[in-house]
């Protein structure tokens, strides 16, 4: 099976990142799609550098990439190998300017994420890995791997959760795990796909998501973190399924 090379795949995350950041420093305008979700210059740019990045580098690999049209939304139905892209994970970050956005890009092989990248342009910080292969973090020119740290018995849980959709039902999810107002978990909010980087270094245990997301949301982070040692599954346990007919993903959770 193919697998990626960080050394070809490095550069165009980081191509990608000098066009997101080109524009994060300027004023930008703001668009929105049909749902409701914003869109911007940045957004669009790091789409072409990645997906014309991509066909050079792979031809006969696919590339589906959220801004991707109407047309190879339908056509990935058909295919059981391709990269998945979300060029521009975070865009209410990067319109916040905190800097809690990323770069993803995910090889998808017969449903699952096999290979995955995530670099944050804002810390320039890269986190690659995958399932069975391992997991790593590039910062500062340095590269060093990266586990998981799985909870320790009469610790508080550590859960990093999304700034803009902490919901009720993530509180009542979170219940069974111990009290907050005791102490007993402790919550970190995070944008973007930083949430599963944090865990797969050992920085946290737990981020269960009841709310939506959309498998370029998932995919990259996800194979970083299976790579660290760590999990995503459904909330009953069940592999998180890639290329439905329907791109939202269900309800889940990533753990150490």
């Amino acid at each position: 099976m193919f697998l990626p090379v960080i050394s070809e795949l490095e550069p165009i995350a980081r191509a990608a990142g000098e066009a997101i950041m080109a524009i994060y420093h300027q004023p930008f305008a703001v668009e929105y799609k049909a749902d409701e979700s914003p869109l911007t210059a940045a957004d669009k740019g790091a789409h072409e550098v990645i997906v014309q990045a991509l066909a050079r580098l792979t031809p006969a690999i696919p590339v589906l990439s959220e801004e991707s049209d109407a047309e190879t939304m339908q056509a990935r139905l058909g295919w059981s190998r391709y990269w998945l892209v979300d060029p521009l994970d975070g865009t209410k970050e990067f319109i916040s300017r905190n800097g809690e956005f990323t770069v993803n890009i995910a090889l998808i092989d017969d449903g699952r994420p096999v290979w995955g990248l995530v670099y944050a342009p804002v810390p320039d910080r890269l986190w690659y890995g995958g399932k069975g292969l391992g997991a790593w973090r590039i910062d500062g020119g340095r590269t060093v791997a990266i586990k998981t740290r799985p909870h320790a018995d009469g610790q508080a849980w550590r859960v990093v959760g999304s700034r803009n959709h902490l919901s009720q039902a993530t509180l009542d999810y979170l219940a069974r795990f111990g009290d907050i107002a005791r102490g007993e978990i402790e919550l970190v909010s995070m944008g973007s796909s930083l949430k599963f980087c944090i865990i797969a270094e050992g920085g946290a245990e737990l981020y269960p998501r009841l709310a939506p997301t959309c498998e370029w949301d998932t995919g990259a982070a996800q194979a970083v973190l299976e790579g660290a040692g760590g999990s995503v599954t459904r909330l009953d346990g069940s592999a998180l399924e890639y290329n439905k007919p329907d791109i939202l993903n269900p309800w889940f959770v990533a753990r150490a």
